[in-house]
């Protein structure tokens, strides 16, 4: 990396997109899977539920779903903790923060791999 620069572009462009992910799908899926499939007003077996997740294209969705969010939840994380004064820490709770966000894309990428 050219020196002056930093990667902290990709971080917020990481925490853009993953608000809207958060913003437009993530009510959606609570409403279908919270509300619509208990109480009754759209029935879907839990078979045709897993056979319709192992879609290539369902699994490209679920992981967009989970794993932008997460990027958006850690990255306000990191900047709420720096806010709280902890900037002596800003390096550590950067590595923490992301890291976290890292690992749960690469969980969630395990998961729907097996699935």
């Amino acid at each position: 990396m050219a020196p002056g620069k930093t990667i902290e572009p990709f971080w917020w462009s990481l925490f853009s997109v993953g608000g809207v992910v958060a913003a437009f799908l993530v009510p959606v899926h609570l409403f279908l899977h919270g509300l619509a499939i208990p109480l009754g007003w759209v029935s879907v077996t839990h078979a045709r539920l897993l056979a319709f997740v192992g879609q290539p294209l369902i699994k490209v969705y679920l992981f967009v779903l989970i794993a932008l969010p997460l990027y958006h939840c850690f990255h306000r994380l990191r900047f709420v903790l720096e806010d709280l004064g902890l900037h002596r820490f800003r390096a550590p709770i950067a590595v923490l923060c992301y890291g976290c966000a890292v690992a749960g894309t690469v969980a969630t990428l395990w998961v729907l791999i097996r699935v």
